[in-house]
């Protein structure tokens, strides 16, 4: 699958898995809503769903070790239909991003009733990789 491609396809999902690791290399996977703008994948803290605290994990990850993954797929029955794709890049977390919040809000309903408070996690895309049966 061609670049241009596996951006298209990955922008059009509404759900995506983030992998980041701490400085030691731990592993951690999470779901994330997010928002494409360029080469730059956004997604952001909310009070949406239900979490402890606002001092993720995700972000003390990316904080110690800027390396990330974002993956999207599609599955179904008839596997002549599935695909992937991966987004690899460097993450930076913004204390203030109101054109990403923006974003995130015009493609999320539940964020436009409650815009998410931040922080943002920004991905800034070096690679987008994907495979499909077709």
């Amino acid at each position: 699958m061609e670049a241009g491609e596996a951006r298209a396809r990955f922008a059009a999902a509404r759900v995506a898995r983030l992998a980041t690791a701490d400085a030691g290399g731990l592993p951690h996977l999470v779901p994330v809503c997010f928002a494409v703008a360029g080469d730059t994948v956004y997604s952001a803290v909310d009070d949406v769903k239900p979490k402890t605290t606002r001092r993720l994990r995700r972000l003390a990850n990316v904080a110690a070790n800027p390396a990330v993954a974002l993956l999207v797929d599609h599955y179904e029955d008839d596997w002549s239909a599935l695909w992937w794709v991966r987004a690899d890049g460097r993450g930076r977390v913004l204390d203030d991003a109101p054109d990403a919040i923006a974003l995130l809000a015009a493609r999320y309903e539940q964020y436009r009733a409650a815009p998410p408070a931040g922080p943002v996690l920004a991905v800034d895309v070096e690679r987008w990789t994907g495979w499909s049966a077709e």
